[in-house]
């Protein structure tokens, strides 16, 4: 049922979802990039829904306070407290190696701000943990989440590795482009 509305949502705003989610994967991660706007958090929600997707995101710990905790938790939330440095990479590294199915979408970025570069968690999340990186981009020039069926496997050179992701990302359009990767 709210598959169906969030296709029908998708639609009626002009939204369309390409490419191929790795759903025949146990595991894996799903970078979406650029993130520059608080309106990726209800898009990637209703992608989820529309697409049926078993995924879960990480967001900051605020999210799960209060009222709405369960709520951001019920989508499959999982909350981070960035303040401090806890051992997120070595937790959900564990979390990977212990769980059957996972699929972990995260933003690169880290942040909606304007970045020079992406944070690297992600990356040594899937290197670490021996899954792959879905790269998946929100296009809202094209209206466009498309998910790339080539599946990106982290190498023995990080540099060159994070290289290409940022080039992959470069010149797609945000929601606020002058955040976005260029």
């Amino acid at each position: 049922m709210f598959s169906l509305l969030s296709r029908f949502i998708l639609w009626v705003l002009g939204w369309k979802i390409t490419g191929q989610y790795p759903s025949h994967l146990s595991k894996v991660v799903v970078a979406v990039a650029p993130h520059t706007s608080t309106l990726d958090f209800p898009l990637g929600v209703l992608v989820k829904s529309a697409g049926k997707l078993k995924a879960n995101y990480v967001g900051k710990h605020t999210l799960f306070e209060g009222p709405f905790g369960f709520f951001f938790r019920w989508l499959g939330g999982i909350p981070v407290d960035r303040r401090s440095s806890h051992n997120f990479v070595g937790a959900t590294v564990d979390a990977f190696n212990r769980e059957p199915h996972m699929h972990l979408v995260l933003a690169p970025e880290g942040t909606r701000k304007k970045v020079d570069k992406f944070k690297t968690g992600f990356y040594h999340i899937a290197r670490l943990a021996g899954v792959p990186i879905c790269l998946c981009k929100f296009d809202f020039a094209k209206k466009e989440v498309f998910f790339d069926p080539v599946l990106f496997y982290p190498t023995d050179n990080e540099q060159a590795d994070l290289d290409y992701i940022w080039n992959y990302f470069r010149d797609v359009q945000g929601k606020n482009p002058e955040k976005g990767i260029f």
